[in-house]
C-alpha cells in the first residue's frame, strides 16, 4: 500500500481554465471539457490509474472491462466535483440543490452546546459539505488537514472565489492543532477531520473494507475519544447533475476506545462507497499488499 503525499493533484492552469470556463461559458461547457480531461487522465496519469485499478479489482472484484469503464467514470465525476468545488464559491451556486439527510443531528449537535466531530473521507466532495453546513447549521466550522496544498493555488482560488467557508487548522509536528482544536471544541464549534488516508506522520490501524485489507490513520480515531465530544459520519454525493446528497450519521456519543470508533466509521464508509462506488477519489494504491 502506498501512502498519500497529502498534497492536491492539479495545476494553476487547470484551475483559471476552469473559472474561466465556469463564469464565461457556465457550469454545462466546463462539464464538456471535463471529457477531454477525464480522458487525458486515463491515458497518461499512470499512478493514478493503476491506484483505482487496484481499488476496484481488489476492493470490488470487477472485471477489467467493468474496471476499465469505471476508471473513466470516476475521472469525470472528480473533474466535476472540482468544478461545483469552484462554482459553489460564485454566483453560480444558485444552480445547485441538495438533500440533507439526517440534518437533525447537527443541528441537535450544534444546539447542546458541546461541539462535535464530523469525521468524513474522500467520496463524493467534503467542501461543498462544509460550504453547506456553514449555510444552514453554523458559520463555525474547523477542518483540520495536513496544509500541503500549493500555496500558488490556494491564493488564486482565494482571490477568484473568496475562498472556503470554513477555518482551517493545519496539522503539525509540534501538535499545537491539538490546544487549536480543544479550543474550538470549548466555543461550541465542529471540527471536520478526513479518516481515510494514511501518511508517513502518525500510527495506522489495519481493518478489512470492502473485499480487502487497508491501512487507515488512527489519528482522528484517538483524538476523537480522547475529546469525548458528540461525533458523527458526514459525507456530500453528487446525487445527480447539480444535485448533492448529504448524509450525517446519528452521533457517537460514548466510546470504549479509538479502535471501537474506526470499526464504526470503516462500516460505515464502507456502505457509502458501495452505494458511490464511482465517487471515491483516493488515487493511489489503497490496499495493503
Amino acid at each position: 500500500m502506498e501512502k498519500w503525499d497529502g498534497k492536491t493533484k492539479g495545476s494553476l492552469l487547470g484551475y483559471k481554465f476552469f473559472i474561466f470556463c465556469i463564469r464565461t461559458f457556465g457550469l454545462n461547457v466546463s462539464y464538456f471539457f471535463c471529457y477531454f480531461v477525464s480522458a487525458y487522465f486515463v491515458l497518461f496519469s499512470k499512478k493514478q490509474r493503476n491506484g483505482l485499478k487496484q481499488f476496484y479489482t481488489v476492493g470490488f472484484k470487477y472485471s477489467k472491462k467493468k474496471t476499465r469503464k469505471i476508471i473513466f467514470k470516476n475521472f469525470y465525476n472528480f473533474g466535476q466535483t472540482l468544478i461545483d468545488r469552484i462554482a459553489m464559491q460564485t454566483s453560480k451556486r444558485k444552480a445547485f440543490t441538495h438533500t440533507f439527510n439526517n440534518e437533525k443531528i447537527l443541528r441537535e449537535m450544534h444546539e447542546n452546546q458541546k461541539g462535535g466531530i464530523l469525521i468524513s473521507g474522500h467520496l463524493g466532495n467534503w467542501e461543498n459539505a462544509g460550504n453547506l453546513i456553514h449555510e444552514r447549521i453554523t458559520s463555525t466550522i474547523n477542518i483540520v488537514m495536513l496544509d500541503a496544498e500549493v500555496q500558488k493555488i490556494k491564493q488564486f482560488l482565494e482571490q477568484k472565489t473568496g475562498g472556503p467557508k470554513y477555518n482551517l487548522i493545519p496539522i503539525k509536528d509540534d501538535m499545537s492543532h491539538l490546544i487549536l482544536m480543544h479550543q474550538a471544541l470549548r466555543r461550541n464549534e465542529f471540527i471536520a477531520i478526513h479518516a481515510d488516508r494514511v501518511t508517513d506522520q502518525g500510527k495506522h490501524i489495519e481493518l478489512d473494507f470492502l473485499d480487502g485489507k487497508a491501512k487507515f490513520p488512527a489519528g482522528p480515531f484517538i483524538m476523537a475519544h480522547k475529546f469525548k465530544v458528540p461525533i458523527t459520519f458526514v459525507y456530500a454525493v453528487k446525487g445527480s447533475k447539480f444535485h448533492y446528497d448529504l448524509f450525517a450519521t446519528d452521533p457517537i456519543t460514548e466510546s470504549n476506545s479509538e479502535i471501537e470508533i474506526a470499526e464504526k466509521y470503516v462500516k460505515h464508509l464502507e456502505s457509502m462507497v458501495r452505494k458511490y462506488p464511482a465517487q471515491w477519489f483516493n488515487f493511489y494504491n489503497y490496499y495493503v499488499d
